[in-house]
């Protein structure tokens, strides 16, 4: 069921378009459409790895769980490749993490509809609350760099044997 809250939400995003007929029309047609980054956002591509050690569990609702509560803003997972957390437009001009790529001018994104969360498709991980509530920049890239944390081992002292 669409709410009020989805149509507005869906109608910013189809936005990004010059010709938002056609996200609908994609939308209508099957679960996903295709967006330019940089015009209404900007997605930092962050791979499942790097998320899942940040959230310490690779279990789809405690990790829902985990990225609304640390990023509280949209998350798009395509399951088993990446998480995209969807930021503000130009993001990718300060984005300094060699961790995770901003995707902005030139490059697409694949943009479920709005209210898709099934986990076996391309799906919002965490949806849009309001139409242009995004991620805060600083905040991904400190959920990028514990995950990174996460899976760097202790340094360790070796000995050399006598």
């Amino acid at each position: 069921m669409t709410t009020t809250m989805d149509s507005a939400i869906g109608q910013w995003l189809a936005e990004s378009l010059d010709a938002p007929q056609a996200v609908w029309e994609d939308w209508r047609s099957g679960p996903y459409t295709m967006l330019p980054t940089g015009v209404r956002l900007d997605a930092v591509r962050i791979p499942v790895e790097l998320v899942h050690a940040a959230a310490d569990s690779a279990i789809h609702a405690t990790v829902a769980e985990h990225l609304t509560a640390a990023l509280d803003g949209p998350v798009i997972c395509d399951p088993a490749r990446w998480y995209y957390a969807l930021v503000p437009p130009q993001t990718s001009e300060t984005w300094a993490s060699g961790l995770a790529r901003c995707l902005s001018r030139g490059a697409w994104l694949g943009v479920p509809h709005t209210d898709l969360t099934e986990h076996a498709l391309l799906h919002w991980c965490v949806p849009m609350e309001y139409p242009a509530r995004l991620c805060d920049p600083g905040v991904v890239a400190a959920l990028i760099e514990r995950g990174h944390e996460q899976l760097t081992p202790e340094p360790t002292e070796f000995r050399r044997p006598r």
